[in-house]
């Protein structure tokens, strides 16, 4: 398993966040930044919204995605490791983590995400964001950085540096994506509980 289990689960109670930078090694992160471009034919512009009110809006996103199947063999590795991590969250903070829905996210060069909260209007069912970069080799002036709004008005601004995972909880934190000026990569994604 990964390192950085106890400093996720200690910034999510102390903080509500956790940045660990080198969840996955760089074979790995080179091994799923490959799959991504292999699939690229795949991938479709992502919208806002649910269901009857999903609209593709381009001045509040522009990144491309394609969803990833828990059967998923070429991820299979990853997704045992994230499963172990929701179990590891489950046991020590009783969040009732049931699964992860994710995607693999493609932000073209000066594509960007406004400011949002990854809660659907009327549910709860999206516990913990997570967000893990799949970019070798980035540098601070490529941009694509996640800011992340804080409980005191601030914000943290996070590179999306290859292996680097970030959680947070999805009904507390707004944030954003700053314009990209290389194609930015991520498997992108949230532990859910079971709707009641």
């Amino acid at each position: 398993m990964a390192t950085g289990i106890e400093s996720i689960i200690d910034g999510l109670a102390e903080h509500g966040f956790a940045v660990i930078p080198a969840f996955l090694e760089s074979t790995e992160v080179n091994i799923l930044a490959s799959v991504m471009q292999e699939r690229r034919d795949l991938f479709h512009r992502a919208g806002v919204g649910r269901q009857a009110g999903h609209t593709v809006i381009e001045k509040v996103r522009g990144d491309d995605i394609c969803w990833v199947e828990p059967t998923d063999t070429i991820a299979a590795k990853v997704l045992s490791q994230l499963d172990d991590l929701k179990n590891e969250l489950n046991a020590a903070l009783y969040l009732g983590l049931s699964e992860l829905e994710c995607h693999f996210a493609a932000y073209p060069i000066g594509s960007f995400y406004s400011r949002h909260l990854d809660q659907h209007r009327g549910e709860d069912a999206r516990v913990i964001t997570m967000v893990l970069y799949l970019n070798p080799e980035w540098e601070k002036d490529d941009g694509g950085e996640l800011r992340l709004y804080l409980d005191d008005a601030s914000y943290l601004d996070i590179l999306p540096e290859g292996g680097k995972l970030v959680v947070f909880l999805s009904n507390r934190f707004e944030h954003e994506v700053s314009i990209s000026k290389r194609e930015r990569l991520s498997l992108t994604g949230w532990f859910r509980r079971r709707s009641m």
